[in-house]
């Protein structure tokens, strides 16, 4: 009798961890999920914007050494700024990495868009800016500065694009997909769990009526005539 009471209450036990773990779980899949969404940002596109500033900052450091280079950074200022030639000037390109800059942050970091129009006007422009520029241009004869800052500007914008588009959004919308199944199984869970079971349920059995063997020894031993 003992062992059977205390396999009952080990039942009774597991079946209440089962109760009280199961229900639990898409509720805490839920709420996780819910955390990551409730981010300002997603980890992929903080990086996006990351390298979107490692963009403007890299441009901006080329144009600096540049600068610095062919005569001094005041003279050059002057010269590229004050006097700008699309022929000569490095300025429009420095320009254009702002451009390229103030564009995805405002988009994508800002009012976090999910869309790629955005990337797709910043890298016509700049594409079609930089192909013009060394056609028309003298910055091939400008030494190798020349080359540099046109060729990185367009890798850079490409590099963007490319991260966008195969990186950024679709990991997003795996992330969304994901929290709408979940969200969808849940909803598709019962609302009522069964609740613990009483004691009442386990009882042990009822002692046989019928007597055992020491009861009729017993009363054969009652019976025998006293000598």
């Amino acid at each position: 009798m003992d062992s059977t009471l205390s396999s009952s209450l080990d039942s009774r036990a597991t079946l209440r961890g089962l109760a009280s773990i199961n229900p639990g779980a898409p509720s805490a899949r839920i709420e996780s999920y819910e955390g990551g969404e409730k981010k300002c940002i997603s980890d992929v596109r903080r990086t996006f914007c990351l390298f979107v500033t490692f963009d403007l900052l890299f441009i901006t450091l080329l144009w600096i050494i540049e600068l610095n280079v062919n005569g001094g950074i005041q003279n050059q200022l002057n010269k590229e700024v004050l006097h700008y030639d699309y022929h000569a000037s490095f300025f429009d390109i420095f320009i254009l990495a702002v451009f390229r800059f103030a564009a995805l942050i405002l988009a994508y970091a800002v009012c976090k868009l999910q869309h790629w129009w955005a990337i797709a006007i910043t890298t016509a422009v700049t594409s079609a800016f930089l192909i013009a520029k060394v056609i028309l241009s003298k910055l091939l004869s400008q030494g190798a500065f020349g080359y540099l800052l046109p060729i990185i500007s367009f890798i850079l914008a490409w590099i963007e694009t490319w991260f966008l588009d195969f990186k950024v959004l679709p990991q997003e919308a795996d992330d969304e997909n994901r929290l709408l199944l979940v969200t969808d199984t849940s909803e598709r869970a019962p609302l009522m769990h069964p609740g613990p079971l009483s004691d009442g349920q386990f009882y042990s059995p009822p002692e046989s009526i019928a007597d055992s063997d020491e009861d009729i020894e017993e009363k054969h031993d009652h019976e025998k005539p006293v000598i």
